[in-house]
């Protein structure tokens, strides 16, 4: 029986950690990295930045600040405040965890077209996530002399508490959008798929990320254990919220693009059809399904049933005329 206790397997707990959180950390770095032209376009201003693109930063850069701070405790030489150190990559770390749950919900609020209902729901359950998130400290670290930083204790009931509540939170944005999104009969467009396709495999990565995580806190063997895949579920959670983020606004500026370049001096006949251009958003008593893709980025073009048009169904000819409207609509 192996004592979980022993200072032996403490040191070995501990060094276990340490290379897990350097091999973690290139896994963020490189991830960082490949997807950081997104991020540029909008710091040097090619794209137009919109508010909910603030929580997509907070969360993607926290994350890094904690992951950072991490390291410097693993592997500093001389001594230093372990304390406030491994406070402040708590805190970090919780808010990055929370900016990926709040990233889907605003995705689910645009996709039920900002009901008041779904938007005080999901605002409710986000601040309760919040309130568990940033309860207070959750552990104890003191510096040793020979082997640096140490975690000496955990509170790992709270920290159950908050993945359980975070898992739960993930499951109900999931089930919001899927209720939204699947449809019993009719095609679905290319972007009612991708959302759905997306928030499924971001729940499923988060899911089983939690899920380990809550594991080793709910057997609490010892201080280092019980916290050794907190890291894991926090970078799994931000990396997949971030990506669903990026590819829907890429998704929507390709879609943009594309009209632009092709709809300028053309005469447009359409039936149950609308144009949606930067900076507005047109929402039919009848729609089933909405997506204000101006709360992530450029806006895109819908039919009267939510589905996105494509460029080739804009051809004037092919499009029936209604009753309802005999006239022309000529766009410059």
């Amino acid at each position: 029986m192996v004592d979980w206790h022993a200072p032996a397997q403490l040191a070995r707990d501990a060094q276990a950690f340490a290379h897990l959180i350097h091999v973690l950390f290139g896994l963020y770095l490189w991830e960082f990295c490949v997807s950081f032209q997104f991020d540029l376009s909008f710091i040097s201003g090619q794209r137009k930045f919109r508010w909910p693109l603030f929580f997509y930063f907070c969360g993607r850069y926290s994350l890094l600040a904690a992951l950072i701070g991490i390291i410097i405790a693993l592997n500093a030489q001389s001594e230093l405040n372990c304390q406030a150190l491994y406070t402040f990559n708590q805190c970090m770390g919780n808010m990055a965890i929370g900016m990926a749950s709040v990233n889907l919900s605003i995705r689910t609020m645009a996709v039920w077209g900002q009901k008041w209902y779904i938007v005080c729901t999901l605002v409710a359950i986000s601040l309760g996530h919040w309130s568990l998130l940033l309860h207070g400290i959750l552990l104890t670290a003191v510096w040793v002399p020979s082997g640096g930083c140490a975690i000496t204790s955990t509170d790992s009931k709270l920290l159950s508490a908050t993945f359980i509540y975070s898992m739960t939170f993930d499951l109900i944005v999931l089930l919001l959008t899927a209720s939204k999104l699947v449809r019993p009969s009719g095609a679905k467009s290319q972007l009612v798929n991708m959302m759905f396709a997306d928030g499924l495999y971001y729940f499923i990565i988060a899911f089983l990320a939690n899920l380990i995580a809550t594991v080793f806190m709910t057997l609490d063997l010892n201080a280092v254990m019980s916290i050794i895949a907190n890291v894991p579920a926090a970078i799994a959670s931000t990396i997949a919220a971030s990506r669903v983020v990026r590819r829907l606004a890429n998704f929507s500026a390709a879609n943009v693009e594309t009209f632009s370049s092709t709809a300028n001096g053309s005469s447009a006949f359409r039936s149950g059809q609308q144009t949606v251009t930067p900076g507005f958003s047109f929402t039919k008593p009848y729609t089933n399904v909405h997506v204000q893709m101006n709360t992530l980025s450029e806006p895109t073009t819908y039919d009267a049933e939510g589905r996105v048009v494509k460029v080739g169904d804009l051809d004037p000819e092919a499009q029936q005329i209604s009753d309802e409207f005999k006239h022309t609509h000529c766009a410059s």
